[in-house]
C-alpha cells in the first residue's frame, strides 16, 4: 500500500537503533528524506548509511542529545520545516523502590521523556499548520497507561507527554496535523538486550532464558517480546495519508500484556 508520503521530510529522534531505528527505515522505505538524531555518534552514522543505500533517500545524522536546547537547535537546523516528527529515546533506569528516586534523575527523565519532544513540537507545529501536513509520532511506554513502581520513571513523564499530546491534537487537527502516542510493551530493542544480557551473565543463563522467564513471570499472551520492525510499519501508517482522521491517540503495542478494552 502507497502510503502517499513519498518526498516528505521527517525528523527522527532516538534514531540509531531499536524502535527509532526502525521507524527510520519505515519511513525510507515510502520514499521520505530523513534528519536521524542520536547521541552515539558512530552507531548512527552507520545507520544512516545504510538507510541511503538501501532505500535510496537522503538520511543526515546529527549526533546529539536531544534532551537539550543545544542537541534540538543542531537538529532543526537541518531540518526546519519537516512534514513528520518521530520521537523516542533510550528508557531511563529501572526503579525497584521509588523512595531511591533522586532529584538528577527525575530531572534527567523529565528532560528526555516530556520536555525534549514537548519543545519539538512547539517548534515544528506552526509550520505544519501553515502547509496543511503534519504527523507526529511519540513512542513512549505502556507504563504511561499502566502504572508500575518499577518503571516510574519512563512513565510519569510520557504520561504527562500524552496528556499534552492529546490537547494539542486537538488544536491543530483541523488543518491536517495529527499527534498519535505509541505505547510498546517488551520488545527486542538494544537497551533490553543489554539488560538481559547482563542478568543472563550474573546468573549463569542466556538471553533467550532471561526472556522467556520474564514472559513466564509477566505472563504475555504472544509468548514473546515484539520485534521493533512492527513498530517502524506502525509509525510509517500513523504518519501516511490514510491516517488523517486518526490523532490524540495512545496506542498500546504490547502483545496483549495489559487487561483493557479501552
Amino acid at each position: 500500500m502507497d502510503m502517499g508520503i513519498r518526498g516528505r521530510k521527517a525528523i527522527v529522534n532516538g534514531a540509531s537503533a531499536g524502535m527509532g531505528l526502525h521507524a527510520a527505515m519505515a519511513l525510507a522505505a515510502e520514499g521520505v528524506d530523513l534528519v536521524m538524531s542520536a547521541r552515539g555518534e558512530a552507531r548512527l552514522r552507520d545507520a544512516a548509511a545504510d538507510i541511503e543505500s538501501r532505500f535510496g533517500v537522503r538520511a543526515i545524522p546529527i549526533a546529539v542529545d536531544h534532551s537539550t536546547a543545544e542537541g534540538r537547535a543542531r537538529v532543526l537546523e537541518a531540518c526546519p520545516a519537516p512534514d513528520i516528527l518521530v520521537g523516542t529515546c533510550s528508557p531511563p533506569p529501572m526503579t525497584p523502590d521509588y523512595r531511591d528516586i533522586s532529584d538528577e534523575q527525575w530531572r534527567t527523565a523529565l528532560d528526555t521523556g516530556l520536555m525534549s519532544p514537548v519543545q519539538f513540537m512547539h517548534a515544528v507545529l506552526d509550520g505544519m499548520v501553515e502547509r496543511r501536513f503534519g504527523r507526529i509520532v511519540n513512542i513512549a511506554s505502556i507504563a504511561a497507561k499502566y502504572p508500575l513502581e518499577l518503571r516510574i520513571l519512563s512513565g510519569a513523564p510520557r504520561a504527562a507527554l500524552a496528556n499534552y499530546g492529546t490537547a494539542v491534537a486537538r488544536r491543530v487537527a483541523p488543518f491536517n496535523v495529527t499527534i498519535n502516542n505509541v505505547l510498546p510493551g517488551m520488545f527486542h530493542t538494544a537497551a533490553v538486550r543489554d539488560q538481559f544480557e547482563a542478568r543472563a551473565r550474573s546468573l549463569g543463563t542466556t538471553y533467550e532464558q532471561e526472556v522467556e522467564k520474564f514472559v513466564e513471570l509477566h505472563q504475555i499472551p504472544a509468548r514473546r517480546f515484539g520485534d521493533p520492525a512492527d513498530i517502524g510499519a506502525l509509525v510509517a501508517l500513523l504518519c501516511s495519508t490514510h491516517s488523517s482522521y486518526l490523532t490524540g491517540q495512545c496506542i498500546v503495542v504490547d502483545g496483549a500484556t495489559t487487561r483493557s478494552t479501552f
